[in-house]
């Protein structure tokens, strides 16, 4: 009984340092592609969150003109937001996707490929879809068989500048879960797309906040990442979703003034909405500030020896002041870079952007978030 204790013993020491080297390859792969991922754009509300996905619309609100021009401002790689319903629509392919969607998503993959960018497959689903994940097990199936089908999809373009994003902004607030769901996930891309790396990212809506609580997979081949859009009131000024008394804050400066936020101040009706605003401007939000919470990724990413990125952060350019806005950008971008953590700017032409642009019209580039965001632009 001995000796065949001790051959078991033998034996799974054996597997676990066999898992373990395994697991530093795939950490060594992922840390050199994330080299790929270092000035990124988000081509947004093109193959996800319109609600629109016909040719007549997708084929000309971004074209080939744009993915030239987001390589000639300097960007490395785009992330490429795809509305898991629209994946399913019929009729479907061979592959189980839907044809005519998945044609035209190609179509977008291989540009973008070929202008030397990198492509992040984001699933970038509805509220209504993520908040399925919360309760449902059989929703979470759904979720699983469905990434198995794209990744199988896509495993035979470029592992070194194809990503796969397990999903965006999860809206799963209870970590367990999500940790759960992260990793069954995970590991049905990877049985589909061996040599693939992976994005992952924290529970609920991927803040810094979400990063911090979350563990890596035992996955190694896996870039993690977290977005920032700190302070939501000078962020999210003007906008119509989110907190209600945003829709009516504009001209919020950054870093904040006295004489300005009092002015503000006192056109804000509400106590409590008027007190959060007030928050903004006593935080002291300025360069300092930021890089110190910047520090805090980058120190658990260097803890656990895992590449890191943020591949969302921007200001709502509707109501911002534009140098206030550059100065955001400016700070936020130099912090991720100080500390080495690659970035994706949300977002090419919304209400985010670094292009204003008519459907079917050539873009009109913001020079000054162009400079904001250390770009050689064109």
């Amino acid at each position: 009984m001995r000796l065949k204790l001790g051959c078991m013993a033998v034996l799974l020491a054996v597997a676990a340092t066999a898992g373990a080297q395994t697991r530093a390859v795939g950490v060594e792969t992922a840390f050199a592609r994330a080299e790929h991922l270092r000035h990124g754009i988000n081509a947004s509300e093109w193959f996800a969150q319109s609600g629109d996905y016909s040719a007549a619309r997708t084929n000309r609100y971004t074209d080939a003109q744009d993915i030239a021009l987001m390589a000639r401002l300097g960007f490395d790689h785009v992330r490429l937001g795809i509305d898991a319903g629209a994946l399913e629509q019929y009729p479907r392919g061979a592959d189980g996707l839907c044809s005519d969607y998945v044609a035209r998503l190609d179509r977008a993959v291989d540009t973008m490929l070929a202008d030397g960018l990198a492509v992040e497959i984001d699933l970038h689903p509805t509220d209504s879809y993520k908040q399925q994940l919360r309760s449902s097990d059989n929703a979470v199936e759904q979720f699983t068989m469905l990434w198995r089908k794209l990744a199988r999809h896509y495993a035979a373009r470029d592992p070194e500048r194809v990503f796969f994003e397990i999903l965006n902004e999860p809206e799963v607030s209870d970590a367990y879960r999500w940790a759960g769901i992260q990793a069954h996930v995970a590991a049905a891309i990877r049985q589909e797309a061996p040599r693939h790396t992976l994005i992952a990212t924290g529970a609920d809506w991927s803040n810094l906040s979400d990063l911090l609580a979350q563990e890596p997979l035992a996955d190694g081949n896996v870039i993690y990442n977290f977005h920032f859009y700190e302070p939501h009131a000078f962020t999210h000024q003007g906008a119509s979703w989110g907190l209600s008394w945003w829709s009516y804050t504009h001209s919020i400066s950054y870093p904040a003034t006295a004489a300005g936020m009092q002015t503000l101040l006192a056109q804000v009706p509400n106590a409590a909405d008027r007190y959060q605003l007030e928050e903004y401007w006593l935080d002291n939000w300025d360069a300092r500030h930021i890089r110190l919470l910047i520090d805090e990724a980058a120190a658990w990413a260097r803890e656990r020896h895992v590449p890191l990125i943020c591949n969302e952060f921007g200001a709502y350019r509707n109501y911002a002041d534009a140098v206030s806005r550059e100065n955001w950008i400016r700070d936020v971008r130099t912090a991720f870079e100080a500390d080495g953590i690659g970035w994706a700017m949300w977002d090419y032409r919304g209400g985010f952007g670094v292009v204003s642009k008519q459907d079917g019209q050539p873009a009109r580039v913001d020079e000054a978030v162009v400079r904001a965001l250390g770009l050689s632009g064109r």
